[in-house]
């Protein structure tokens, strides 16, 4: 009989030890003691009694548990420890956002009538008591075991989660209407982060895909809340929560690409030279400037108040030859293709109504790299390339920096240890020694 009163099905005769009349049987078809598989069974008739060492066939379970980690094993958990590092971040922000928000406007009603304590409980309503009641719950058990670090947090506001949040927000919709204008927006940025926080807080695997969505989604709540940057610049190259809490690891350094068709996929060129106040640009032929982004354009963005000014190497150097051999190109090949881009960009400038916001030079150095200084009222980027032997432009690694503004009040983080900096400087420097064209 089983342990539930039913009774188990006999044992079949037709198996070794099956049997009680089998020799070492015992009743109930085991043998020696041992129940029937135990020991993964016998095979190529084993006598009653042991256990086979034969190995198991291929495909079978094996005894005991595989602990190793493979090599393959530890890139794919970094890959998601990084992912959700970076979801994890931005979820941070947008809960502590919108609990400051939601504390500056529903506190000064409730608490003078229900307290410090219990505003929040009051606030949350008869709809929400089961859910500020576990967090008044969770509070108490925070402060006996010490898990209050923080004064600052020993409230029933802090406990309360992302969801939470967003219904004390929806509840009390009119309280916060004057602030904000679309709550619908606000409401469609939280419900795509909800998946993200879903899988985050069960340390589950997370597409690159829902992680950009949901650092779209973030930057934008952020924006809605009060907590973005604010600059019209910024939307060429925002600083994401990330850069801005760990980039002081890497200067000035945004993002590293291996070639250019990269760098264009993440950062057009008119997401790069839109709205640019400065355009500073040296290289051999400065086609990422050139051959992306439209002489219409050019003429508009200067005639905007923009200032440019264009260093080329000289297309008649003994440079441009010593470059021609090392790509392997045909004679003149090279300084033909310079020559047109000088064209093109003079008449650029034939064109506008004050050509001395637009200036354009040669220098006969050796080219050592290629440098986009873009700079607009608040915030500036950088695009360098190093020039490689046996590489032509288009697949050098690419840098992008951010640097300070055209009219930056203060020098940008870390400037003295930047790389945008010391790039300018190197330009000033060229642009010193260099040629107008006329």
């Amino acid at each position: 009989m089983s342990s539930g009163g039913l009774e188990l099905p006999p044992g079949d005769g037709g198996h070794e030890g099956g049997s009680a009349d089998a020799p070492g049987g015992a009743p109930g078809g085991a043998s020696g003691g041992v129940p029937e598989g135990a020991g993964g069974g016998r095979s190529g008739g084993a006598p009653g009694g042991t256990v086979s060492l034969t190995a198991p066939e291929p495909g079978a379970v094996r005894a005991g548990a595989e602990l190793d980690w493979g090599a393959d094993a530890w890139t794919e958990v970094r890959t998601r420890a990084q992912r959700a590092g970076r979801a994890y971040i931005w979820l941070n922000l947008i809960e502590q956002r919108l609990r400051s928000v939601v504390g500056a406007v529903l506190r000064p009603i409730y608490e003078p009538v229900h307290g410090e304590d219990d505003w929040v409980v009051a606030a949350a309503g008869p709809a929400g008591q089961e859910w500020v009641q576990r967090a008044v719950a969770v509070r108490e058990v925070s402060r006996r075991k010490g898990y209050l670090l923080d004064p600052a947090d020993d409230n029933v506001l802090s406990f309360l989660t992302l969801p939470q949040l967003r219904e004390l927000m929806v509840q009390h919709w009119p309280c916060f209407e004057p602030y904000f204008d679309d709550r619908r927006e606000i409401e469609l940025a939280l419900d795509e982060l909800e998946v993200t926080r879903n899988v985050v807080s069960r340390n589950r695997a997370l597409s690159r895909a829902v992680l950009e969505q949901a650092e779209r989604a973030s930057a934008r709540l952020l924006e809605v809340l009060g907590g973005g940057a604010g600059s019209p610049s910024a939307d060429r190259l925002p600083i994401d929560a990330v850069e801005d809490l760990v980039g002081d690891r890497y200067a000035d350094v945004v993002s590293v690409h291996p070639d250019r068709v990269r760098l264009q996929r993440q950062l057009p060129a008119e997401d790069l030279f839109g709205g640019a106040r400065r355009l500073d640009a040296i290289g051999i032929g400065l086609n990422l400037l050139v051959q992306n982004y439209s002489g219409r354009r050019l003429v508009r963005l200067t005639e905007a108040g923009c200032r440019v000014r264009l260093l080329f190497l000289n297309p008649a150097s003994s440079a441009v030859k010593r470059r021609e051999r090392e790509l392997g190109l045909r004679k003149g090949e090279l300084s033909r293709s310079v020559e047109m881009n000088i064209l093109h960009v003079r008449r650029v400038r034939a064109g506008l109504r004050d050509p001395s916001r637009f200036e354009i030079h040669v220098f006969d150095e050796t080219p050592r790299f290629t440098a986009y200084l873009v700079e607009g009222e608040n915030s500036g980027i950088a695009v360098v390339q190093s020039y490689l032997r046996r590489a032509r432009g288009m697949e050098a690694p690419v840098l992008v920096l951010r640097g300070g503004g055209a009219r930056a009040s203060s020098p940008p983080r870390d400037a003295e240890h930047g790389l945008f900096p010391t790039y300018r400087e190197e330009f000033e420097s060229i642009w010193q020694d260099s040629r107008p064209v006329s």
